[in-house]
C-alpha cells in the first residue's frame, strides 16, 4: 500500500468533521500555497469566517484554523497557507495534490464578516501574509458592495512573490461572475513590500501616516474617520496590536457578532 493510499485510508467522518477531496493546488513561491477542497452539501458560511483544517494526526486529526478565501457561494471552499517546514500540519499540508482527502470542520465561524460592523461608506480591508485570506472571501461577495461605496484590500507582505492572487486583484476582479461590475468602480487593491523594491513600500502604518493608503482612486478623507469608516484586519499579531491601539484612539469601538462595530479583528488568531 502506497504512503498516499495509507494516509487516506485514515481519514474518517465524524461528528465534528468531514472529510473532503483537495481538488487543485497552487504553490506561489517557495513558502505561500493556496488550495481548494469540495465543498459538502450541508456546508455554510458567511463570506470572512474561518473554520477548522486538517489531517491525521498521532491517535487523533491534527487540525488548525484556517480562513476561507472563498466566497460563501462558491462550489468549492479555498484556503491560503504558508509553508513551515518543522509545522506539525503545514509541514504535511503543502504536500498534498489533487485527490487527496483533508479533513474539514463543520462549524465556521468567525468576526471578519460584514454582520459584526455597522453601516459606513469606506471598507478598509488591512491584511498581511496570509491574513488575505479572509478578504479574497468578503471581496468577491456581492454583499459588501451593497453595504459599502468603497472597498479598499491593503496587503503587506515581504517580497514581491508573496502577493499572492496579485493578478486578480490588480484586474479589479475582472472576470468574476457575480461582482466584476461593482467591484470596477467600488474595490480598490493596495499592496505594498517591505523587503524588496516596489512601486509601493513600507508597513500599513507608514502608508497611514504619509497619506499613501487614501491616494487616487479612493475619494473622501485623508485619514481615518470613525464616521464613515469601517476596518477589518487580519494577519501579524504585531500589526493588529498596534493598529487597534490607533483605532480606538482615534474613536473607533471594536464590533463583534453580538454587537456590531468600527472595526473589527479576528481574535481566534490573536494571542
Amino acid at each position: 500500500m502506497s504512503d498516499r493510499i495509507a494516509e487516506a485510508a485514515k481519514l474518517a467522518p465524524s461528528a465534528s468533521l468531514t472529510v473532503e477531496e483537495v481538488r487543485s493546488v497552487r504553490h506561489w513561491n517557495e513558502h505561500l500555497f493556496s488550495f481548494t477542497i469540495s465543498r459538502p452539501p450541508s456546508f455554510r458560511f458567511r463570506s470572512g469566517e474561518f473554520v477548522m483544517i486538517g489531517l491525521p494526526g498521532e491517535g487523533r486529526p491534527l487540525l488548525r484554523a484556517y480562513s476561507i478565501a472563498s466566497p460563501a457561494y462558491a462550489d468549492e471552499i479555498e484556503f491560503l497557507s504558508i509553508k513551515v517546514p518543522d509545522g506539525p500540519l503545514t509541514s504535511r499540508l503543502q504536500k498534498i495534490q489533487p485527490g487527496d482527502p483533508v479533513y474539514l470542520g463543520r462549524k465556521p465561524t468567525g468576526t471578519l464578516v460584514a454582520d459584526a460592523l455597522t453601516p459606513g461608506r469606506r471598507l478598509f480591508m488591512l491584511s498581511t501574509g496570509t491574513g488575505l485570506a479572509p478578504f479574497l472571501s468578503l471581496a468577491r461577495d456581492p454583499d459588501i458592495y451593497d453595504r459599502f461605496n468603497q472597498i479598499v484590500m491593503v496587503h503587506c507582505v515581504r517580497q514581491v512573490s508573496d502577493l499572492a492572487f496579485r493578478e486578480e486583484l490588480e484586474s479589479q476582479l475582472a472576470g468574476d461572475p457575480l461582482v466584476q461590475d461593482q467591484a470596477l468602480l467600488q474595490f480598490h487593491y493596495l499592496p505594498t513590500v517591505t523587503r524588496q523594491p516596489f512601486r509601493t513600500t513600507g508597513r500599513i502604518d507608514a502608508l497611514i501616516e504619509d497619506g499613501s493608503l487614501f491616494g487616487h482612486p479612493l475619494t473622501g478623507p485623508t485619514a481615518f474617520d470613525p464616521a464613515t469608516d469601517r476596518v477589518m484586519m487580519c494577519g501579524s499579531m504585531a500589526m493588529i496590536r498596534d493598529l487597534q491601539a490607533r483605532f480606538e484612539e482615534l474613536g473607533f469601538k471594536e464590533g463583534s457578532n453580538a454587537a456590531p462595530g468600527d472595526f473589527v479583528i479576528e481574535r481566534a488568531f490573536v494571542g
